[in-house]
Parts: structure tokens; C-alpha cells; sequence
């Protein structure tokens, strides 16, 4: 269902994910159920629609862990824009 869709992920966001040591499937996991949830399946997960400085993009939350994603639904692509720890 969601496999034609593009994820496309910052500098930034690819930085962490090395610097961390998170694998990109970890962070697939959750686009995969943010893009569930847009589609009205009941999944668990934190998402909230962002305003101000970040309009159009949206804060997925994972534990300590923030994204802040793009999802551009009319193409069918994600935008990961930015990936820390909450709090910084």
C-alpha cells in the first residue's frame, strides 16, 4: 500500500542517524506507521501537525526521540527533515 512512496532524509537527519547508530529501518518503522494512521488505521503512535517556523511539517515522537517529517501525499514522498533528542 505504502511501498510507492519516496523518503528522502536531510543531511542533518542522516548525521544522527550514523553519529547514533540508528538504523534508517528504525526510523522507516514509524513514517510507515505515520503514513497508517493518515490512512485511518488505528496504530499507536505519537504524531502531532506542527505550526509557526515548521507549517506542513509534522513531529513524530518515539520515546526521547523527535522527527520533524514532510509528507507530501499528493507525490507520494516524505521529507525527514530533522531527527534529535527531545529537549534540544
Amino acid at each position: 500500500m505504502f511501498t510507492d512512496w519516496k523518503i528522502k532524509v536531510s543531511k542533518q537527519a542522516n548525521d544522527f542517524l550514523d553519529i547514533q547508530n540508528i538504523s534508517d529501518d528504525f526510523v522507516g518503522k514509524y513514517i510507515g506507521l505515520a503514513l497508517q494512521k493518515f490512512d485511518r488505521q488505528d496504530v499507536n503512535i505519537k504524531i502531532k501537525k506542527l505550526s509557526g517556523k515548521w507549517e506542513g511539517f509534522y513531529r513524530i515522537r518515539s520515546g526521547r526521540l523527535r522527527i520533524i517529517v514532510e509528507f507530501q501525499f499528493e507525490r507520494n514522498r516524505v521529507y525527514i527533515e530533522e531527527i534529535d533528542w527531545r529537549g534540544n
